[in-house]
């Protein structure tokens, strides 16, 4: 098993070496491919896993959450400790490449040193690099997320990312925001992928039949593999169900049990679980599944330097836009995994060199939208970012956009996890609004509800986060709130955990009675009507210049 010290010694070593505002250009200097890539190779089957891109081609910022509270059984366990917490966790210096690339913190000025992460191209790099070292011993999965939320993703309908990750050369994968293409466009993407996309538990909703295949073997340095696939189960409640209205989701834990002995019997060696579930999510059901060796996790956005070890399954998180390319080397023997080692390979965009025919695609298909995209459209003077179970600044922002451009008293704004970060000073272009916005249902609507029903939403939406059952966490993180304050209690039981509810604008009580104009964007109702929430967040910057949301203090967390 790999030991901490190897996934650190790069960062131990720089950070012993110099001081922790370094220049740009030094931390380059300290860091190179090959230590990146570097891996003692152990046994038979080398596992490259990505998952989450959201269709990010190109190098972002991203900051990992802050706040990320575990509930029930997961409180205080990974991957529910963050910032200066994570570090101390996994004995990680801070002011290293890791702690930039693992934790919130300090992230600005880490960013300045390290750099954008991540990009389409570098991963591919990786990829090749691994392949060449270990020849047919290597298996790729995608674990979804990748087709959707950058504006050629959406211009496309997800061709862009297809084409890119076919030049990959993936062994499969499966899905969530693809989903949102329409069961007719994901069927006609499916068509042309050229390696399985895989689902066992999406069914149609007339003979209750597998819509996509559940699992394949593959064999792998004399290995056989089997790969099964696990769809966000909550797909139809997160997304419009109107957009596959023939297609039912669910964990299905008792038609995975079957699958996993099927493959068995089959004579797969290994079994692998290709899971957008979340990370709580399949903990759980690998204390209540036999027979899986690996699963491979998507959804939260969790990132961890080292496997979780659930009985004799390991558990392994890849992050997020394209941060991390996560390898597993194992050594199988008698349809066992006798050992195995595993690197959270971050990809640094100045030190992971770009593959010339990766980068060669993105560029033509970019080429047409480039100068609508770089168009500045105002710049920050504070850290732009999203990821964290409440209100983060970019949020915030969003939430100021649908106050003041659709004249509201409360704004409500999904807990999406993806989009990139901003640093302090720095421009605001049109591509940075689409990676924050760009959905398929992005009308931002403007309604009349009452004080009842925000208290009934809000309550929902909590359950769907917190509930202390891995199995009926639903939700991506908590609604963010603009206008409005509000006190929540993670140790209260469902219907009870919101109190305190007021506007922020008057510090006026929520009336249960009372009518309040809110606006919100992203609803799952069929004919929304509103502008897209793009145009409303760059016709608020225009306006605005400069801005500059900060973190707030309008949502009080108690009861953890």
């Amino acid at each position: 098993m790999i030991s901490r010290r190897e996934f650190v010694q790069v960062a131990a070593a720089v950070a012993a070496m110099v001081p922790a505002n370094w220049s740009r250009s030094f931390a380059q200097q300290r860091l190179t491919q090959a230590e990146l890539l570097k891996f003692d190779s152990l046994g038979n089957v080398t596992i490259l896993h990505v998952a989450d891109i959201h269709g990010q081609l190109l190098p972002v910022y991203f900051r990992e959450p802050s706040i990320n509270l575990g509930v029930g059984e997961a409180k205080g366990l990974v991957p529910h400790i963050t910032g200066r917490s994570l570090l101390d966790h996994y004995k990680i210096p801070a002011g290293s490449p890791n702690a930039y690339a693992l934790s919130s913190d300090d992230f600005a000025a880490l960013a300045k040193s390290y750099g954008r992460i991540g990009g389409l191209d570098r991963i591919a790099t990786i990829i090749k690099a691994v392949r060449a070292e270990r020849g047919e011993r290597v298996l790729l999965l995608d674990g979804g997320d990748t087709w959707q939320n950058s504006y050629t993703s959406l211009l496309t309908k997800g061709q862009d990312m297809v084409e890119c990750m076919a030049l990959l050369k993936p062994d499969a994968m499966t899905g969530h925001w693809e989903f949102t293409l329409g069961e007719a466009r994901v069927k006609e993407l499916i068509e042309k992928l050229g390696f399985p996309f895989l689902a066992q538990n999406v069914r149609d909703t007339e003979w209750n039949e597998p819509v996509f295949k559940s699992s394949v073997t593959v064999e792998r340095g004399g290995t056989r593999v089997g790969i099964i696939g696990q769809a966000l189960p909550y797909t139809a409640i997160a997304n419009p169900r109107w957009m596959i209205p023939n297609w039912s989701f669910g964990i299905r834990e008792e038609e995975l049990r079957k699958e996993v002995a099927t493959v068995r019997k089959n004579g797969a060696d290994l079994v692998v679980l290709l899971s957008h579930n979340g990370f709580d999510l399949d903990r759980k059901l690998a204390s209540r599944i036999d027979g899986i060796d690996v699963i491979l996790t998507a959804h939260t956005h969790d990132a961890l330097p080292e496997v979780v070890r659930i009985g004799k399954t390991l558990l392994v998180a890849s992050g997020s836009h394209g941060k991390f390319v996560s390898r597993v080397d194992l050594d199988v023997r008698n349809g066992e995994v006798k050992d195995f080692r595993f690197k959270l390979i971050p990809v640094f965009s100045d030190v992971i060199a770009p593959d010339t025919e990766v980068a060669a695609k993105i560029r033509a298909i970019r080429a047409p939208h480039e100068s609508m995209l770089g168009e500045v459209i105002g710049r920050t003077d504070t850290v732009l970012y999203r990821r964290g179970n409440f209100n983060g600044t970019l949020d915030n922002l969003i939430c100021e956009a649908m106050l003041a451009e659709r004249d509201a008293q409360i704004a409500l704004s999904p807990g999406f996890r993806w989009g990139n970060s901003l640093l302090p000073g720095q421009a605001i272009t049109r591509e940075d609004i689409y990676n924050a916005t760009a959905i398929t249902y992005p009308a931002a609507y403007r309604v009349s509800m009452s004080g009842a029903r925000l208290k009934e939403v809000l309550e929902d939406v909590a359950d769907n986060i917190f509930n202390p059952d891995p199995y009926y966490q639903q939700g991506g993180d908590m609604v963010r709130v603009g206008g409005l304050s509000y006190t929540i209690d993670l140790g209260k039981p469902a219907g009870q955990r919101i109190s305190g509810m007021m506007l922020r604008a008057s510090g006026e009580p929520i009336d249960p009675a009372k009518g309040y104009t809110v606006a919100g964007w992203a609803s799952v109702n069929e004919a929304t009507e509103g502008p897209p929430i793009w145009d409303v967040v760059m016709n608020y910057i225009k306006r605005k210049g400069t801005v500059a949301p900060v973190e707030g203090d309008h949502i009080k967390v108690v009861g953890t």
